[in-house]
């Protein structure tokens, strides 16, 4: 019996924190997702920016390094 409660135990908690989970959740408002929106938007652009620049960087260094050999 001790086999079979170690198995569902841990799945029993999971279910009963998922369930709670799923009550807390809300749909967001309309100010709420523009913020969500907005800020996953400049994200975006900074991760852009600075992969930009390291390519900007990298790219000569890597020509010289290579080209010199």
């Amino acid at each position: 019996m001790d086999a079979i409660d170690n198995v569902f135990d841990p799945l029993r908690d999971f279910t009963k924190d998922s369930v709670r989970l799923v009550k807390r959740c809300h749909k967001p408002d309309r100010k709420e997702f523009k913020k969500v929106v907005f800020r996953t938007a400049i994200g975006f652009m900074v991760m852009g920016f600075v992969g930009f620049f390291v390519k900007l960087i990298f790219i000569p260094i890597n020509n010289i390094i290579v080209g010199s050999g």
